[in-house]
């Protein structure tokens, strides 16, 4: 199942891709897709009116798409999790996850405008994949389990500010969180739809030119491994969003450094999980 968000900013209005490609509102059942909705059967109620015939359809050509989520309590970031994206910025292979935290407000829909900041020389590209959480995850005593947590997975664009992440401060987070700097979707792909989350091929251009063609089967630590790790010093509730890493191709990673600059167009897709396009402008 695709669910999805459309309509304006702070208006979108809930939805679902039905299998025969038309888009069916979802405000009969839901005010929106946030973790209320998912942490109450949300999904089930969704599959039951769909196979009932009762969601009214939508014409949703010129509609803007929003993040598939609404108002993620928290967006958990995990770095240098592809050991070729470790080798070409010059780090060791992590003996455990590298995680940071992102703004949440920095989501946006999967189509929107991205500011590059004030300031900035350095504004780079991440495609990820996007683990949104369904159940709450507290304590969970193996990995084996974790991935009933999970509600579905998203196309994740993790643009970051490398001076920003990595020169004016010990940690990460002012490079991570500036405004605008995590368009997320354009689906939220629940796990029978998506599949195995280690078998899906992350790719990335800009301007045409194809920059990341990773999988994640070269995830360093699996995703079942991370939803693990995450609640042993977190609780994760659903609406929250993990964003689990990108693989080697970023301009930190290039001999030429090709940062992004205004007028750039980035594309980026995941198997299954659907396409995103931003055009990037300054702030």
């Amino acid at each position: 199942m695709k669910l999805l968000r459309i309509g304006a900013p702070g208006e979108e209005k809930p939805a679902v891709l039905a299998e025969d490609g038309t888009v069916r509102l979802l405000t009969g059942l839901t005010a929106d897709i946030d973790g209320a909705f998912l942490a109450s059967g949300g999904v089930e109620r969704v599959r039951a009116a769909l196979a009932a015939g009762s969601l009214p359809p939508v014409d949703a050509a010129g509609l803007r798409t929003g993040a598939p989520v609404a108002r993620p309590g928290k967006v958990v970031c995990v770095g240098l999790n592809y050991r070729d994206h470790a080798a070409e910025t010059g780090a060791a292979i992590p003996p455990r996850p590298v995680v940071f935290m992102k703004d949440p407000a920095t989501v946006v829909g999967p189509y929107d405008r991205v500011l590059i900041p004030r300031g900035s020389t350095r504004t780079d590209w991440e495609v990820e994949l996007a683990v949104v959480i369904g159940r709450t995850a507290r304590y969970l005593e193996t990995p084996e389990r974790a991935l009933e947590h999970v509600a579905g997975y998203a196309v994740s664009n993790d643009v970051s500010e490398r001076e920003f992440q990595l020169d004016f401060s010990p940690q990460w987070d002012l490079g991570k969180s500036c405004e605008t700097f995590n368009p997320l979707g354009p689906w939220l792909v629940t796990p029978d739809e998506a599949g195995d989350p280690q078998a899906l091929g992350l790719r990335l251009s800009v301007n045409g030119e194809v920059r990341q063609d990773g999988d994640t089967k070269d995830m360093v630590f699996e995703v079942a491994h991370l939803v693990w790790y995450l609640s042993q010093y977190m609780v994760l509730n659903p609406g929250d969003v993990i964003n689990t890493g990108t693989p080697a191709g970023v301009a930190l990673g290039r001999p030429d450094k090709p940062y992004l600059r205004a007028g750039d167009v980035v594309e980026l897709s995941i198997d299954g999980l659907g396409t995103q396009r931003q055009t990037f402008s300054n702030a």
